[in-house]
């Protein structure tokens, strides 16, 4: 654990393990640096990861402070926190929320991605009424997670139909992804998402032809809301290429760990080879 202080008084947690070239890991709503699974040991045999607490979330700040969740505010806390360890410049892997903010970086920080890869993300909400409803609804569930407690709201979360295929996990994976989010504080997940939910964040539709970074955007084969949504972002990215994970729903990271890890590996490591031959070999799209 390292605790990276930022201005404004708090500081995000980032766990590093592994070796070889930088790859920065951004969980998703309710997760924590630690949530990645099997995927983070497979990654570290290629690549030092630096996996993040998202503001709100595991050993990173709580602040009171609404500001301190902005999505804007949180890629350049990411960016700083890469910068205290030295690291300009690397590959961004985000899932879900940590996708969004991982796009956020690529495409408001261009110079601190190398190489972008996005599991069930999307680029936020482009109708301002839709946009509306969800900050709306986010605002009523974030009272929700102070009034009724985290225990109350995880039982609600995983009842979503988004996570059902993660019933066909095995029993000791299920229990440890509840353990973690159990372990997450009321208001920190509470001003996550008033302050980045999909509602709060900016959205970056018309950005996307902006990002010039080699991307891949995964989603589960049966996560067909996040399917269709990477896909109509491949059309808009210059340089990046849509994939269907089989068999997996949204965490298609935690669903099918080896798939992914075998697809991101191969996606990152064709970004060296491109450096060896001082070429690009194409990234799709």
């Amino acid at each position: 654990m390292t605790l990276v202080p930022l201005e404004g008084g708090y500081s995000l947690n980032v766990e590093r393990w592994g070796s070889g070239p930088p790859l920065v890991l951004l969980h998703g709503f309710t997760g924590s640096a630690m949530s990645w699974g099997p995927l983070a040991e497979m990654l570290a045999a290629r690549f030092t990861l630096l996996a993040v607490d998202i503001v709100g979330h595991g050993d990173s700040g709580k602040p009171d402070d609404l500001d301190s969740y902005t999505i804007d505010r949180a890629a350049r806390d990411a960016v700083s926190a890469m910068l205290a360890f030295g690291i300009r410049r690397s590959s961004w892997l985000g899932y879900s929320m940590g996708g969004r903010l991982a796009l956020y970086v690529a495409a408001t920080i261009p110079k601190a991605v190398d190489r972008l890869v996005l599991i069930g993300a999307s680029p936020g909400l482009a109708d301002p009424p839709e946009r509306e409803a969800r900050r709306d609804a986010d605002e009523a569930l974030a009272d929700r997670i102070e009034q009724d407690g985290v225990p109350a709201f995880v039982d609600y979360w995983e009842s979503l139909p988004l996570f059902e295929s993660q019933q066909r996990l095995p029993t000791g994976m299920r229990l440890a992804i509840r353990r973690g989010r159990l372990a997450n504080d009321a208001s920190g997940l509470a001003n996550s998402l008033r302050g980045m939910g999909t509602g709060a964040q900016p959205a970056l539709h018309d950005q996307l032809a902006e990002i010039k970074a080699p991307s891949l955007l995964l989603a589960g084969a049966h996560d067909a809301k996040f399917a269709a949504i990477a896909d109509e972002m491949a059309d808009a990215m210059p340089n990046a290429r849509a994939a269907l994970v089989p068999g997996a729903g949204h965490a298609a990271h935690i669903e099918k760990a080896a798939y992914c890890a075998r697809t991101i590996t191969a996606f990152l490591e064709e970004g060296a080879r491109e450096q060896r031959h001082g070429g690009s070999l194409g990234a799709g799209g």
